[in-house]
């Protein structure tokens, strides 16, 4: 699911953000953590969860698991996605005790929790630490952290990037689809000469531009027991950071407001040609551009090298168990089943647009078939074969809502003419280590 990133959330203090206490478990019958998730009990009698989410339609796929498990009932509780509040509430309750024993977390989000001590290790609850293959490789780095003996939450859902193109237009204008980054500026100045834009340039989606640097190889944020690495402006998100400020100096691209009704216009009257985007940028354009139905199709990103196939990531969400729940090891097994079970998965696509991190998805009818609005394209196998491409060691930092909110407002200035996306990086990269020591975090200086 795509989220919009708001200022960050006031940290707990911090002795140290990779030597943390065991996640100790919740009370009752049920212990989930301590040193390596090394217990994990079913509780004795009927147990009842909580489990907050903001995707829709969620509470009808909940109900399939409450009709077939009369003992183990789960109460949905819906607020705004993840930066727009439910992460304050989350960190809120968790500080008072009595967070609900689920949340749905974003994978950026997951090691700002981590760091917190905000989620139960259920790496010892049954059947967990086996499900490891039933998720593509990459999603499941997300829940560990790398970390032995260790899962922080059930992979939900991804975001696999590739390019979404009007073929009409590019076959109308004999206009080669570029399969490498050279050949899209090249269409770029093209397309420009006829009036339209390649694309937007999104100042507010921060992680739509970590995303491409993910691409490229770039790596933001590293760790081990000395304390975080902190690398905004390394070699590859330089790479990344030149080509889009030599689209937007030389006005091939667009700065419209992202998702907003004018951005949409301009995909829905022709004005914007692709989309780099995740995979539920699907369903954005089906709504955001109806007109067009027929028109688009999908391709891979394009390539640094001729010949490559890496691809980003843009998005995600993970099943966690909160610290503190007194049922670990029942809510460890609905975040299993919500996030593997066949019905459960074409439900949550259906209501909620969601595209499951499981690899079984691919067997589902919702993701094998033609999709009409792409006239009749197979579109998820190019996403499937694109989430196969995304490196899996790509880190996120402990404090990535206020990363994305200082690197966005440098973006905004760049592209009024104020310094580069460069200078917004290393502003960023500045603002974050600054952040993380003034919640005790370590970094590595």
């Amino acid at each position: 699911m795509r989220a919009h990133y708001g200022k960050a959330t006031a940290a707990f203090a911090m002795v140290s953000a990779l030597t943390l206490a065991g996640c100790a478990g919740g009370g009752g019958d049920s212990t989930a953590g301590g040193e390596g998730g090394s217990s994990c009990e079913p509780s004795s009698g009927p147990v009842d969860l909580t489990f907050t989410t903001w995707v829709p339609g969620m509470d009808k796929v909940v109900d399939l698991w409450n009709e077939e498990n009369p003992d183990i009932q789960v109460k949905v509780q819906t607020g705004p996605n993840g930066n727009s509040g439910t992460y304050q509430n989350f960190f809120n309750q968790l500080q008072a005790g009595n967070a609900p024993d689920l949340g749905q977390i974003e994978y950026d989000a997951l090691p700002n929790f981590r760091v917190q001590d905000g989620l139960e290790n259920i790496a010892a609850c049954e059947n967990v630490s086996d499900a490891e293959d039933q998720f593509v490789d990459w999603t499941w780095g997300q829940v560990t952290f790398g970390e032995d003996d260790a899962v922080y939450a059930v992979p939900q859902d991804s975001g696999p990037m590739a390019m979404f193109y009007r073929k009409d237009l590019f076959e109308q204008a004999g206009i080669e689809v570029p399969t490498t980054w050279e050949e899209y500026a090249a269409a770029a100045e093209e397309i420009k000469a006829q009036g339209s834009y390649i694309t937007n340039f999104p100042r507010g989606d921060v992680n739509w531009f970590a995303g491409n640097v993910w691409q490229a190889g770039g790596q933001w944020f590293s760790n081990d027991d000395e304390g975080w690495d902190v690398n905004l402006t390394g070699e590859e998100s330089e790479q990344v950071a030149n080509y889009w400020q030599d689209l937007l100096e030389k006005d091939q691209v667009s700065t419209l407001p992202s998702f907003s009704d004018e951005w949409n216009a301009s995909f829905n009257e022709g004005d914007q040609w692709t989309w780099i985007s995740a995979v539920w940028g699907a369903s954005t354009l089906a709504t955001g551009a109806p007109d067009t139905s027929g028109k688009w199709a999908v391709a891979p990103m394009p390539q640094w090298e001729d010949g490559g196939t890496a691809a980003g990531n843009w998005g995600g969400s993970s099943t966690a168990v909160l610290k503190g729940s007194d049922h670990p090891y029942e809510a460890a097994q609905f975040a299993l089943w919500l996030n593997t079970d066949p019905e459960a998965l074409a439900l949550a696509n259906e209501l909620g647009g969601l595209y499951p991190a499981a690899k079984s998805a691919t067997d589902l009818e919702a993701f094998s078939g033609g999709v009409e609005y792409f006239g009749g394209q197979k579109i998820y196998d190019v996403f499937a074969e694109a989430s196969s491409n995304v490196d899996p060691n790509f880190t996120w930092g402990p404090t990535m809502t206020q990363t994305y909110t200082d690197v966005s407002d440098g973006f905004g200035k760049a592209i009024g003419g104020e310094g580069t996306l460069m200078d917004a990086l290393t502003a960023g990269e500045e603002a974050t280590v600054e952040s993380l020591k003034s919640q005790s975090i370590p970094v590595k200086e």
